[in-house]
Formats: structure tokens, sequence, C-alpha cells
């Protein structure tokens, strides 16, 4: 095994299927997780992608929760809950950490970032000087994508474990590409990232490996996903696609 395999803060999962009674109830019968034994990280990247539904968001929360992270985000010391929704994933998974131990870490959810902004605000009220932490700006006072990249580029600080599930949501096309220009800023800075993301742009930073849901999760490369399959296909043939989409709406 390599330095650097041995270094990386999360090296694989695995799961613990022995331990689960039936694969035909949620989650366990997702594509994602119903043949999944183990799934190895890169040291820098790893990008999970797939359909809406798929279990890339499930996975990642599981890890999160597992790893000692709050399930609606934040870092280890968030303990705010607005509705207990996360799944009993995280109980069946096992964890296979490097030698090393991140100094900083953050599970971010685009899903529940509304509720994460506001807990910040109300840990400011009790320990004022931590907004500063995220920018110095109320997350609400900002637009939703300018909220999302100032948690990026503030609260992100290097030597760190980041767990980022869709965190293109709010982000117009150029804020995807500056947050390639961010990860490999922090990857600089001896950090691993854990991503799932929907976003073409997103997921081309190059010194990573993709993991792909369909029947099952597999490893693939960046020009094989179906993201990035289909958008080319739209933008090349713009016309023709959008003629094809009206025309079956019109059936």
């Amino acid at each position: 095994m390599s330095i650097l395999k041995r270094n990386q803060y999360l090296r694989s999962i695995e799961l613990k299927r022995e331990e689960i009674e039936d694969f035909s109830k949620y989650p366990f019968f997702l594509p994602a997780i119903i043949n999944l034994k183990n799934l190895e990280f890169h040291p820098k990247v790893t990008f999970i992608v797939g359909e809406n539904g798929s279990g890339k968001s499930t996975i990642l929360e599981a890890i999160a929760v597992n790893y000692g992270f709050n399930p609606e985000g934040g870092t280890k010391n968030f303990n705010f809950s607005s509705r207990d929704t996360h799944s009993d994933l995280g109980h069946y998974i096992k964890l296979v950490k490097g030698l090393r131990k991140p100094k900083d870490g953050f599970f971010f959810r685009a899903e529940s970032f509304y509720n994460f902004a506001t807990n910040v605000e109300d840990l400011e009220k009790e320990d004022p000087g931590l907004l500063q932490s995220y920018g110095g700006r109320s997350l609400h006072g900002q637009s939703h994508g300018e909220s999302f990249f100032s948690v990026f580029m503030n609260r992100f600080l290097g030597n760190g474990l980041y767990i980022l599930d869709e965190p293109e949501a709010a982000l117009s096309p150029s804020r995807q590409m500056s947050m390639i220009s961010r990860i490999h800023e922090l990857v600089e800075k001896d950090s691993q990232f854990i991503i799932a993301t929907h976003s073409p742009i997103i997921m081309a930073y190059p010194d990573a490996i993709i993991y792909e849901i369909k029947d099952d999760i597999r490893q693939v490369q960046y020009q094989e996903t179906e993201n990035y399959i289909i958008t080319k296909s739209f933008l090349n043939k713009t016309n023709a696609m959008i003629e094809v989409l009206i025309d079956q709406n019109m059936k």
C-alpha cells in the first residue's frame, strides 16, 4: 500500500452485509447499496454520481453520520435537527480510516443548508464572532449561491475531510468552475473530498475517481458518465434536442 493511500483520512467503506436482515427494505434495496461490498476512495477527490433517487446522497449521509458529523450538515460541533429523516445505513457501514486524522472537516448538504444557516445565526447570538468563520456576513443575508460559496471559501480551512452533497445546487456555471479552483486549493493543503454531484463541470476535476450508480455502482471515466454524455449531446445539438423534447410533450 502506498504512503499516500495510508495517509489519506478515509480509505474506504465496507458494507456489513451480514448484519442486514432484509435487503427489500429502504435504503438497502437501492441500486447503490444492494450489491455493495466495499468502496475505495481517492486520496484527493471521489465523486459519486447518478440519477435522482439512486442512493448517492444516502451513501454520503451514512459516511458523514458514521464519521461523527451532524446528519443535516456542518462540522462535528453542530447538533441541530429540524427533522429526523436520515436512514439507518450509517449503522451498517464500516469506515476504513488512514493513519492521519483531519484537522478540519465539514458535511455540506444542499437540501438542509437553510436550516444550517439558521443554526449558525442562532449560535452567533450565543457566541459572538462565530460568523467570522463564514465570511463575517449573515448567510441568510446573501443569495443562495453566494452563501454556499462563502462557506466553501471561508469555513473550509485545509487539512480537512469535506463531504459535499450536491454543492452545485445553487451555483451558476461560472461559480461551479470557481469551485474546481477552490477544491484544488484545498487538495494542495492536504484535504480530501467525497462529493455527490450532478454537475458535469465540477466532476471534471482531473485528480479524482468517479463512481456512477445505475444498476449497481462502478468506477467510470469522466467521458463515460451519463451527465457528461447528455450535456454534451444537448449543447452540440440544442435545436434538435429541443424539438424532440417539445414533440414528446405534445403527444
